[in-house]
């Protein structure tokens, strides 16, 4: 069997940036095991699995090298980018997906991809686990969390920047990722995002956790748009805007590789 497959850099308008995520568009769910297969082999943040079930309605299941995952922004950013490039009359496109429900995406006439996504604003954490404050080099000066990871804020933008994970202590964090976010001087926050219990090291650019992070920003900082940098090596650039009971992820993508693999 011949399957058809794309690789996109997402929120980047260069290739070799961003965070980089397969798309394969499926007429009938593969095997969990062979999707799971596929993922490992392609070795990249994500692998988008994307199956038509209407006009401009697609179901979506991702995957990381390491297990299914629940929510993937990136790969959805992927995921939109290759149906638009494949249907330019389409401006608006529809996923569903079990663990977040309906996730529309728009075509802006910027080149941007605009996703609406779940408000996922994290809460305090009043218990502290001990392996969250082992797994970091800096002190947190506050803890939050959501349905996805622990949010580590710091008071400097160089905090963000330098922090050293221990891996060995944050893999005992699952199913719980890890992110650090800061105010910045040339965005309005950064983050990094540690997720080895669910996908490997550090995610280039994460689209899910801005679900939690731009809430989390818009009520500190007394605005509903915000700009965001996810600092790790590659980079990313996210832009954000809270509404009520959603929040509008938007950024750009671009194509490094169409083929196809055999399994």
């Amino acid at each position: 069997m011949k399957l058809k497959i794309n690789i996109i850099d997402t929120f980047t308008d260069v290739i070799f940036k961003g965070n980089s995520a397969a798309v394969i568009i499926i007429q009938d769910w593969l095997t969990d095991d062979l999707m799971q297969s596929i993922a490992i082999e392609n070795n990249l943040s994500e692998t988008a699995y994307v199956k038509k079930i209407g006009t401009q309605d697609f179901e979506i299941r991702w995957f990381s090298p390491i297990t299914e995952i629940d929510f993937c922004g990136h790969a959805t950013l992927a995921s939109a980018f290759v149906l638009f490039s494949d249907n330019p009359d389409f401006s608006n496109i529809t996923f569903f997906a079990e663990a977040v429900g309906k996730l529309s995406v728009t075509k802006k006439d910027n080149g941007y991809i605009q996703m609406s996504f779940p408000n996922q604003a994290p809460e305090p954490v009043t218990d502290i686990p001990s392996d969250l404050l082992k797994g970091l080099s800096i002190a947190p000066a506050e803890v939050l969390m959501n349905r996805q990871a622990y949010f580590v804020v710091y008071s400097s933008e160089k905090d963000v920047l330098s922090v050293v994970q221990y891996k060995e202590f944050l893999k005992k964090l699952t199913p719980y990722d890890v992110v650090v976010t800061a105010k910045s001087e040339e965005y309005d926050f950064v983050s990094r995002y540690f997720w080895p219990a669910n996908g490997g090291d550090e995610d280039p650019a994460t689209g899910s956790i801005h679900t939690g992070l731009a809430p989390y920003w818009s009520e500190k900082l007394g605005k509903t748009e915000l700009n965001a940098f996810q600092a790790s090596t590659r980079g990313g650039v996210l832009h954000c805007r809270v509404e009520g009971d959603r929040v509008y992820i938007s950024g750009k993508a671009v194509q490094y590789l169409e083929g196809h693999i055999t399994v």
